[in-house]
């Protein structure tokens, strides 16, 4: 199978079923976006090495990108989502949740704004961060005007404070400086 099929040239391209759409239409701006996020976080766990320490943040983050794989098949399907799509139900979303009360429960509290940076995994961490909060803007967007999962939108909003939180526990990891936001008047 060759990688180039030439039918997206005049600039169109299939959602999932079939369904020829503008290069351009919302679905693919949602699930783009989600494909970057993924390129992303990717990154990140490239950046953390195999060793115990760091290990299971490493196998979380390999099954955010599952997940991220799944949420963007279902944004790239227009009506109802075929049965052999993977689901996507409120599972994930309790997946980060449990992930961010356990990395929580182990950090100092803060009461300022964290600034990205400190170390080169932390500073990714903001990146997915801030690429998550994209995606789950254009999300809402493509949901006024189509059908969405709503887990999907549920578990980009919770990935967001994922790797908020993710940052702040390498922060401790990485044993550097957290960088808080302290303004002068």
């Amino acid at each position: 199978m060759k990688v180039y099929t030439k039918k997206g040239d005049k600039g169109t391209t299939s959602l999932v079923g079939g369904q020829r759409v503008p290069k351009n239409h919302p679905r693919l701006e949602a699930y783009g976006t989600v494909d970057e996020l993924m390129s992303f976080t990717a990154y990140l766990r490239d950046n953390l090495d195999d060793t115990p320490r760091l290990s299971p943040y490493r196998d979380d983050l390999l099954a955010v990108l599952d997940h991220l794989m799944r949420a963007a098949s279902h944004l790239a399907t227009e009506g109802e989502a075929p049965k052999y799509l993977p689901e996507f139900g409120p599972e994930k979303a309790l997946f980060l949740e449990n992930r961010i009360d356990a990395m929580q429960s182990t950090l100092p509290a803060i009461a300022k704004f964290t600034l990205p940076g400190g170390h080169p995994a932390v500073s990714l961490c903001h990146i997915c961060r801030t690429i998550c909060r994209r995606t789950e803007r254009i999300v809402l967007t493509l949901s006024e005007q189509y059908t969405v999962n709503e887990y999907i939108r549920q578990y980009i909003n919770r990935l967001s404070d994922y790797f908020y939180v993710l940052g702040r526990r390498l922060t401790e990891d990485f044993n550097v400086k957290e960088i808080l936001w302290v303004y002068d008047k």
